[in-house]
């Protein structure tokens, strides 16, 4: 047994938690790859706001003028299995009232008897886009910390929707563990990244057993380290600086490396409000 129980929640968020569009894309490649209907949407008008997370509007296929409004949602499959099922949460990030907000989707979850409740985010930080893409795993329920080596965080901070939901789903007895992918921040805020959303899926299927189809992700992950690579050739000093990101990188990865040095990046992160670190004078800031 995987620690989470065979009933696991995976949720993502647009917004804060979510650089290079990374967490959310790949809950949407779970939906889009799986079976999944709806069990319950939130009342946009008690937890969003609509001056900095608008209502879109577009044309049906009847030729009508529709409004989508923010949600957050949350799926089940449709299709029963024996091995481990991934119920899905997505949606944007509240503007208010997050303790009701995770109250109310906690309560959903325990009605659907999930058994355990995995975060997914993605942070920009000061990587190279040419190395793996790193993916902090960590969890404060000590059975899950022991048998898939995870870290405790001793970060102190602001947080994000995805912590409250966590600490939430613990409170209620449910064993949450959470994951985010470290994206390149010289990218993160430009372009989605691929290659990151593919290092959440893997480590998503390692932490717990179910089998997860991965589409076009490895062919999009190339595509997208290449375009990167094209676009620094022309720049010697974007060049300069990504050897330099490639450099610190290698030593992490050394033997002689801390086991400590993703959990250290993803505290630096947290520290400094969710934005990105050192980047190219003159270049957009990509911070959201």
């Amino acid at each position: 047994m995987n620690g989470l129980g065979r009933r696991v929640l995976v949720a993502a968020f647009d917004g804060w938690n979510d650089a290079g569009e990374a967490a959310s894309s790949a809950v949407t490649q779970l939906r889009d790859e799986g079976s999944y209907e709806p069990v319950f949407s939130v009342d946009p008008e008690l937890y969003f706001d609509y001056q900095y997370t608008r209502p879109q509007v577009s044309t049906d296929a009847e030729g009508r003028r529709v409004l989508t409004w923010p949600e957050a949602t949350l799926l089940r499959p449709t299709r029963a299995t024996r091995g481990t099922q991934l119920w899905l949460l997505t949606g944007v990030e509240p503007a208010r009232a997050w303790q009701a907000f995770a109250a109310e989707l906690i309560d959903v979850a325990l009605r659907e008897d999930v058994t355990g409740f995995v975060s997914m985010g993605s942070m920009m930080s000061d990587v190279p886009h040419t190395r793996p893409i790193s993916v902090f795993a960590g969890s404060d329920n000590e059975q899950l910390r022991a048998s898939h080596g995870l870290e405790r965080s001793s970060y102190e901070g602001p947080v994000g929707i995805l912590s409250v939901l966590g600490h939430a789903a613990d409170a209620a007895g449910i064993p949450t563990a959470s994951l985010w992918a470290s994206v390149p921040h010289y990218v993160a805020g430009h372009t989605p990244s691929p290659k990151a959303t593919l290092a959440l899926l893997d480590r998503l299927e390692d932490l717990t057993g179910a089998p997860i189809p991965r589409g076009t992700l490895a062919t999009d992950a190339a595509a997208w380290e290449a375009s990167i690579d094209a676009a620094a050739a022309d720049d010697e000093e974007m060049t300069e600086y990504i050897r330099q990101l490639e450099r610190t990188r290698d030593t992490w990865d050394s033997p002689e490396a801390s086991g400590d040095a993703i959990a250290q990046e993803f505290e630096r992160y947290l520290r400094r409000g969710g934005g990105a670190g050192p980047h190219k004078p003159g270049r957009d800031d990509p911070r959201r």
